[in-house]
C-alpha cells in the first residue's frame, strides 16, 4: 500500500471548500506571518484602470493535469504562457547579468536562490503589465509565494487568479498503476483506458512495453508527500489573502475531477466570466473541445510521465528550492 498523508494531516487551512476559516489558520505561524508581512496592501488602481487581467498560477499534485489544462486556456485565448525552467534557460543562453550569476551557480551544482529565481521570473513579468499570462513552475515554496506577491504587489499588478486542482489520489495512483510505456518511441497505454491492441506489445512496432522504475506507489507516495508539504502553505496564504483582502484580490478557485476533461468546462467558465475582456484566438472560434476521449487522456499521460523524467527533475531542481 502507498503511504498517502491523510486529508486530516495535512493544514486545516485546506480543509474547508474554500481552503481556510479565518480561525483555522490563527496556530499557523508561516501563514500569520506572511500576511503580516506583507500587510495586505490593497490594490491600488492598476492596470491603468484596467482591474480584469489575468495574472494566474496554477497548482495541482503531480499527474493532476495542470500542463493540459494550461495549455487549453493558451490555445483557446490570448493568454502567454512563462515557464520558470525556459526564462531561466533563456536568461543563460542570452547571458543576461542574472543568467551569468544563475549559470555559475548551477555549473556548481548548486539550487538557485529564492531571490535568484524570483529575478528571471519578474524580470519577464515586469514587461507583461497588461498582458494575460499564466506562470508556471513558480512559487513552489511558501517564501518563493510571499516574495512573487509581494513583488507584483509593489508594481501594481498584483495576481488576479490562484488556481488549485483537485484531483484524488486514488485516480493518480491508478493511471500510474496501470500506465505501460514503449520506451523507446515514448507511446503511453492505460490499462484502464487505452490499452494496446496486443497485450504487453506496442501498437506500432510489436516490441514489449515496460513499465517506468518510478511509476510505483512508494514513488508516487514520496512525491505526494511533498506536494503536501510544499504546497499546502501556499494555497493557505493565498486563500485567506483573499479573504481579508480588498475586492480585486486573487481568489483561490479548487476545481475537483478525475480527469482534465472533467475540469476543463468549469475552469473555461470561469476563466471567460471573470475576464470578459480576454480574446478567443482566432483559431479557436467555433472550436468545441470534445468529451473526454483515450486520445486526451494518453497527452495528459504523457505530461505525467515527462514530470517524472529525470530531466525534468534536474530542471525543477535547478530553478526552485524544493523536495522532490
Amino acid at each position: 500500500m502507498v503511504s498517502i498523508p491523510s486529508r486530516t494531516a495535512r493544514p486545516a487551512a485546506l480543509a474547508a471548500r474554500r481552503g481556510i476559516a479565518h480561525s483555522s489558520v490563527q496556530g499557523q505561524p508561516w501563514v500569520a506571518n506572511s500576511l503580516k508581512a506583507n500587510s495586505l496592501r490593497p490594490a491600488t488602481t492598476h492596470d491603468n484602470g484596467e482591474r480584469k487581467v489575468l495574472r494566474m498560477l496554477m497548482f495541482g499534485k503531480p499527474g493532476a493535469g495542470k500542463g493540459t489544462l494550461s495549455a487549453r486556456l493558451v490555445q483557446k485565448y490570448d493568454i502567454l504562457s512563462l515557464s520558470t525552467g525556459d526564462l531561466l534557460r533563456q536568461h543563460i543562453a542570452e547571458k543576461t547579468e542574472v543568467g551569468r550569476e544563475a549559470e555559475e551557480i548551477v555549473a556548481q551544482g548548486r539550487l538557485l536562490p529564492d531571490d535568484m529565481v524570483l529575478r528571471v521570473v519578474t524580470t519577464n513579468l515586469d514587461k507583461l503589465q497588461n498582458k494575460h499570462w499564466i506562470l508556471d513552475g513558480f512559487p513552489r515554496t511558501l517564501r518563493q509565494g510571499e516574495l512573487l506577491d509581494s513583488h507584483l504587489r509593489s508594481q501594481n499588478m498584483p495576481l488576479s487568479l490562484v488556481v488549485n486542482v483537485d484531483v484524488p489520489d486514488s485516480i493518480i495512483l491508478s493511471r500510474i498503476s496501470d500506465r505501460w510505456v514503449h520506451l523507446a518511441s515514448g507511446r503511453v497505454y492505460n490499462l484502464s483506458y487505452n490499452r494496446p491492441k496486443v497485450a504487453g506489445l506496442d501498437d506500432k512496432t510489436g516490441e514489449p512495453l515496460a513499465q517506468r522504475p518510478d511509476d510505483n506507489p512508494a514513488t508516487f507516495g514520496r512525491r505526494l508527500a511533498s506536494f503536501y508539504e510544499s504546497t499546502s502553505p501556499l494555497l493557505a496564504y493565498f486563500d485567506l489573502a483573499a479573504d481579508l483582502a480588498p475586492t480585486g484580490e486573487p481568489k483561490l478557485l479548487t476545481l475537483a475531477g478525475s480527469t482534465s476533461d472533467e475540469i476543463w468546462p468549469k475552469l473555461d467558465a470561469h476563466v471567460r466570466t471573470a475576464f470578459p475582456g480576454l480574446r478567443e484566438r482566432v483559431e479557436a472560434r467555433g472550436m468545441r473541445f470534445r468529451a473526454p476521449n483515450p486520445a486526451d487522456i494518453v497527452h495528459e499521460q504523457i505530461g505525467l510521465a515527462r514530470e517524472n523524467g529525470r530531466a525534468m527533475m534536474e530542471a525543477w531542481a535547478a530553478t526552485a528550492r524544493w523536495s522532490a
